[in-house]
């Protein structure tokens, strides 16, 4: 992680808030090789008893999977848009170029689940992302139940409880004001992800400068 003090979110609602908006993160953990392991899958932030996790689901028998099982250790990150940010847009443009991005880091420990873990899971999961519309044909209790006798025989549930939770927002904190006006008129100009960097900027410049 880019540990720098003025690329860190603090405030933890912001962070929930940006983990709830990019669910689909990268779990990486120790094969039992041991070799690096990673997949990506939607994951739903909740509260357990005054405890924050992370729940959500794998396919079986994967080489993460496997992995998951032998070395409880994972560390998921969650990122958002992420923009190519040129020297040439500085007030003193003689100086390497950059990157400016969003991405939350969770430390943890995965425990997978029992069925009636996994099927509590797996309904708040299809309600989730189907916008709490509890008449979708693909929320779960709205599915076959041979469908889901076999779907869930191929996956485990999980539960990911968190020991550490950092936010970096790379958003050119660290340049005077000339240069970061100029840098969010450029990204505003550009396609892809550069108009939503510059609206994160928008939103931290007058706090920004007003402690500096």
């Amino acid at each position: 992680m880019y540990n720098i003090p003025y690329y860190k979110e603090d405030d933890q609602v912001i962070i929930n808030q940006f983990v709830a908006k990019h669910p689909f993160a990268m779990i990486s953990g120790t094969g039992v090789n041991p070799k690096p392991v990673a997949t990506q899958v939607p994951l739903l932030l909740e509260d357990n008893n005054g405890r924050k996790v992370l729940r959500g689901h794998v396919m079986k028998n994967t080489d993460h999977h496997k992995g998951f099982v032998a070395n409880e250790d994972v560390l998921v990150v969650f990122t958002g848009k992420d923009c190519y940010v040129s020297g040439t847009w500085y007030s003193q443009p003689h100086t390497a170029s950059t990157w400016n991005y969003m991405s939350v880091y969770v430390n943890g420990i995965i425990r997978f689940v029992d069925d009636t873990g996994l099927r509590d899971i797996m309904r708040k999961t299809t309600l989730h992302f189907e916008g709490s519309n509890p008449q979708s044909p693909t929320v779960y209790d709205n599915l076959d139940p041979g469908f889901i006798k076999r779907a869930s025989a191929m996956i485990a549930g999980f539960e990911i409880e968190i020991t550490k939770m950092e936010a970096v927002f790379k958003l050119s904190q660290d340049r005077d004001q000339e240069s970061y006006r100029n840098i969010i008129e450029k990204l505003k100009s550009q396609e892809d992800d550069g108009p939503s960097i510059a609206a994160e900027m928008e939103m931290r410049e007058k706090a920004l400068y007003r402690k500096k």
